[in-house]
């Protein structure tokens, strides 16, 4: 009976699904523990936790940028105006940039998150306890995975349901009923994640989350200059003030 199989497809999907999403959240409570009791991280460490790796390298950008050693055009180009990175993260949007001074936008972030450099901050904060390692998957992967086996289930028990009857087969609601089960069991699992884990981190584990709320608290506390970068790594592009460089980021995202 092809609704047997459509319903062993949505069981595997659920399972599988469900199943992703625990080992993520099994990594961030292992990480828990390893936690170090830091009480301050550094802005690139709060970019990481907070966005990512992109997030390092659109810090990394916004702050060489304020500083003149690196020129963001409206029109999405990147150039190096100094070319004595301060540390290696610079050094890497440097790299990324390339011998000749000037790049588009979008491939450096591109480079510079995936740089060395950045994987040897991530190496640091899991080692910490501060961040989950990425082959883990994330907690926000895993709920997007369920996410998507729920809508998968559903659209597999209204086909089942309106499949034309077999003889001797269940009617339609007996046919729902069983869908019901491996959607009871997603819903069930964004739930729990809703209740324990959000918001969703990217990358940071529990202990992790704990500093960057922490220092979104104290950020009024902080200098202007600081203050603005600081606002970069909690929440990205979207808290870049200078137009000028917004619509230097805006020309670049075009391209990706």
């Amino acid at each position: 009976m092809l609704w047997v199989s459509l319903l062993l497809v949505a069981w595997v999907l659920v399972g599988v699904a469900c199943f992703h999403l625990c080992r993520a959240a099994v990594a961030a409570t292992a990480a828990e523990r390893l936690d170090d009791g830091r009480a301050s991280l550094s802005l690139y460490e709060t970019a990481f936790l907070a966005g990512g790796p992109v997030r390092v390298a659109d810090l990394t950008l916004v702050a060489m940028a304020r500083e003149r050693r690196l020129l963001l055009a409206h029109t999405g180009w990147a150039t190096v105006v100094d070319p004595r990175g301060r540390d290696e993260v610079e050094g890497s949007v440097i790299a990324a940039i390339g011998p000749g001074g000037q790049r588009r936008i979008a491939p450096v972030r591109a480079a510079a998150a995936a740089a060395e450099a950045v994987d040897r901050l991530a190496d640091r904060l899991v080692a910490a306890g501060l961040a989950v390692p990425e082959h883990a998957g994330t907690v926000a992967d895993g709920v997007r995975r369920v996410r998507s086996a729920a809508v998968a289930v559903a659209v597999l028990g209204a086909v089942a349901v309106v499949l034309p009857g077999e003889e001797g087969g269940p009617t339609a609601a007996l046919t729902a009923a069983w869908f019901a089960a491996p959607l009871a069991m997603a819903l069930g699992t964004l739930l729990i994640a809703r209740m324990e884990a959000h918001p969703y981190p990217r990358r940071a584990s529990p202990a992790g989350q704990r500093l960057v709320a922490s220092l979104g608290h104290r950020v009024d506390e902080l200098d202007e200059d600081l203050r603005h970068l600081t606002a970069v790594a909690l929440h990205g592009l979207r808290a870049v003030e200078e137009p000028a460089l917004r619509a230097a980021f805006a020309a670049g995202a075009d391209e990706e």
